[in-house]
């Protein structure tokens, strides 16, 4: 869990918070970032290099907070769970997560919290 800062309608992430503090040549496959601006946290998957998808980690069935279990995320009121891209992949919830952009800029990551049109 870490606390991203945000910029205007950013979330500014360095890069190396996906480096793992025991094994420094690992790198982990999501970060969860909290900040006390946001209602839920917000989950980051790191597939490569050039590749993540940040997602709300807010349930489309009741609205529950999301938990990450790998790389699902899973919801402990009723059982809802949604691939590391926001898929459902067991209900009850019917919707995909919210997703958000995400920008790679020299050693960040710059994920737009701008509400979808």
């Amino acid at each position: 869990m870490i606390s991203g800062a945000i910029k205007d309608d950013y979330i500014i992430l360095p890069l190396e918070d996906f480096m793992d503090t025991k094994y420094p040549d690992k790198k982990l496959s999501y970060v969860i970032i909290q900040n006390e601006s946001l209602k839920y946290p917000i989950c980051v998957f790191r597939f490569s290099e050039t590749e993540y998808e940040a997602l709300w980690m807010q349930c489309t069935h009741q609205g529950s907070q999301l938990q990450v279990f790998g790389d699902k995320l899973q919801c402990p009121a009723h059982g809802s769970e949604f691939s590391n891209q926001g898929l459902v992949q067991n209900g009850p919830a019917d919707q995909t997560l919210r997703k958000f952009p995400v920008y790679i800029e020299s050693d960040f990551l710059k994920i737009s919290l701008k509400k979808p049109v």
